[in-house]
């Protein structure tokens, strides 16, 4: 091994070391927790096999817990991502007060998630709520909107877009600024549509950057729990009982912690296989030439 190469493995060896200590090495404790059940005091977590994993099978709230999760990606990622591309694309045109324009749509992105829970609390408070007050005005009958399963799923997919797209709009803004200006130039010269330029200059120049936000999207979308322990604590009926918030309880409730491992591991593998296939079958447009 070559001086430079024994230099930048030194370089790198920080870095590799925190790496493994507080990523690989949880993981792969997770993993053999799954198989164990729960440690008693003054016993060791007996062995105890698949069992963890064939009572997930059976665990009604753990499917629900999903679809929900599922549900709650399907409805933020999309709309989170195609929020902050038009935020990008408004704050990145030449126009008056940008610079507040930007700071305004960055703002929810630094506040604390807690701090957000408890904002929207006061937005959805039944009878004194704003978004009560607003709705009165139009003779709209009041509702417990996070007290209803059919809307307490959908206020939570509001608060989680409304804090995420201010972050995913930095990304675009930093990748519309490395476009060449000379490209805009040449359609123009061209006289090409300013919808076509966008469709196929812009966008395909941006996918390097969405791949990046997609793959952050999901696991921000899988990963949710704080305002959901704020707000409404998985109910009613486990109507918004989320993936990560269930493990929450497993783990940290009902001290099932080899349970609450299995529920991990799932996670995990979840998380991978769809970040994998964004890799895998956007591999094409994302090396745009």
């Amino acid at each position: 091994m070559s001086r430079n190469a024994i230099h930048g493995w030194l370089l790198l060896l920080p870095a590799l070391a925190l790496l493994a200590l507080f990523t690989h090495w949880p993981i792969f404790g997770t993993i053999w927790d799954s198989f164990h059940g729960t440690a008693k005091r003054g016993k060791p977590a007996p062995f105890v096999g698949l069992e963890n994993y064939q009572v997930m099978l059976a665990d009604e709230v753990f499917w629900k817990s999903l679809w929900n999760n599922l549900w709650f990606a399907l409805g933020t990622i999309p709309a989170s991502i195609v929020l902050a591309l038009v935020m990008a694309l408004w704050v990145n045109s030449a126009m008056r007060g940008r610079t507040w324009l930007r700071m305004a749509f960055f703002t929810p992105t630094v506040l604390p998630m807690i701090a957000v829970a408890n904002i929207w609390l006061f937005f959805f408070t039944p009878q004194y709520g704003l978004l009560e007050q607003f709705t009165s005005l139009f003779g709209v009958a009041g509702r417990n909107w996070l007290g209803s399963e059919s809307t307490a799923l959908g206020c939570m997919m509001v608060v989680a877009v409304w804090k995420e797209a201010g972050f995913f709009m930095i990304f675009y803004l930093a990748a519309l600024q490395s476009i060449p200006p000379s490209l805009a130039e040449a359609a123009a010269v061209e006289g090409a549509p300013r919808g076509w330029y966008l469709r196929r200059i812009v966008l395909p120049l941006l996918m390097p950057t969405t791949l990046f936000v997609m793959v952050n999207a999901v696991i921000n979308a899988f990963r949710m729990v704080d305002h959901i322990v704020v707000m409404t604590r998985g109910g009613p009926n486990n109507a918004t009982s989320l993936l990560l918030f269930h493990i929450y309880q497993v783990g940290f409730s009902f001290w099932d912690t080899g349970y609450a491992a299995a529920l991990t591991v799932v996670l995990l593998v979840i998380l991978a296989a769809v970040a994998i296939g964004q890799f895998v079958f956007l591999d094409r447009k994302v090396h745009y030439q």
